[in-house]
């Protein structure tokens, strides 16, 4: 199984504050069946200095856990990147893709649904050729209306479910009518830690059907390393 979003670098942003939490979440992603981690930190423009400035920092973080004497799944970089007003128009944007594939996890906001939105998905996906990846989509069903969320799984793009999602009737609905769609999908746990969100792919193994997990997305098709 690949975990396409998680945030297991440490001290990136609000995931593990140090190597010994990184390790211990990746520790029970394999114990759960994982074999292939996109490591996806949150990017938000406003706070960084450059894109750039932002790549050095990941790439300190995962030598940090690189240089372990512990054996690693196959670790991709990423990132989760929120969609801001003039996200599209920012310099080096382009290079915050999944794994250097032209796959980029974008974040809608927590915010009143507006058209501006999926504008910017719109031109960053025209401007660099990139397929947008929509991450945790299910959750904003529960303050767009049915109209607004219409819109959004109408786009040109890989809609990204967490694993949370089947834990409720709800969620499980929301991801078959994905599939009857045949909206193309990826799984993610979206892990920040070991407690209030720890990876849960043992939530799958009880929950979901096999053809959910067989009918998901291979974005890497078949690379195996970033």
């Amino acid at each position: 199984m690949t975990d396409y979003h998680c945030h297991i670098l440490p001290r990136m942003d609000d995931g593990p504050k140090d190597v010994a939490l990184s390790l211990d979440m990746i520790r029970l992603m394999m114990a759960q069946g994982v074999d292939r981690i996109v490591a996806t930190p949150h990017f938000y423009a406003h706070r960084e200095k450059s894109v750039y400035d932002w790549l050095e920092r990941r790439q300190n973080a995962f030598r940090q856990i690189a240089d372990t004497d512990m054996t690693l799944p196959y670790i991709h970089l990423g990132a989760e990147v929120a969609v801001e007003q003039g996200i599209s128009r920012l310099p080096g944007i382009h290079l915050l893709t999944l794994a250097r594939t032209p796959y980029i996890l974008l974040e809608l906001p927590y915010a009143p649904f507006a058209h501006w939105m999926l504008e910017e998905i719109f031109d960053l996906s025209q401007r660099y050729g990139l397929t947008p990846v929509l991450a945790h989509v299910h959750r904003y069903a529960g303050f767009y209306s049915r109209a607004q969320m219409s819109e959004v799984l109408q786009a040109d793009a890989v809609f990204q479910i967490n694993n949370e999602a089947f834990r409720t009737f709800w969620g499980r609905r929301f991801v078959r009518s994905l599939v009857r769609k045949g909206c193309p999908y990826v799984l993610g746990s979206d892990a920040h830690n070991m407690t209030s969100r720890r990876p849960d792919w043992d939530t799958l193994t009880r929950k979901v059907a096999p053809e959910i997990l067989n009918h998901q997305e291979n974005l890497f098709s078949g690379k195996n390393a970033p």
